[in-house]
């Protein structure tokens, strides 16, 4: 099995990190802006830039869209369908058909 070198980065914010792949993204920032409540909170991180990345950051927004058009999504994967459409039942709301 072959592992990847690491390189040591550092974010803008001063962070350091250690990444294998070309993804810029500071784990450290990720985590400090991660909702603490609400459906993003729930979502994995590539998951929900997916969303926010396309201006959907309430389940209103989200309701105007099909489950299929989601999963189109860079970053959005199968398994965060369950979680979105249990936050959308809550709600009284459901994907687009």
């Amino acid at each position: 099995m072959t592992t990847s070198e690491k390189n040591v980065r550092t974010c803008p914010e001063g962070h350091k990190y250690y990444k294998s792949s070309d993804c810029p993204t500071c784990p450290t920032c990720e985590q400090e802006r991660k909702p603490k409540s609400g459906f993003l909170s729930q979502l994995s991180a590539p998951a929900r830039r997916a969303l926010e990345n396309n201006g959907i950051t309430s389940l209103q927004e989200l309701s105007t869209y099909s489950e299929k058009e989601i999963l189109k999504l860079h970053g959005m994967g199968p398994a965060s369908l369950p979680k979105l459409r249990s936050a959308l039942y809550e709600e009284g709301l459901q994907f687009n058909k």
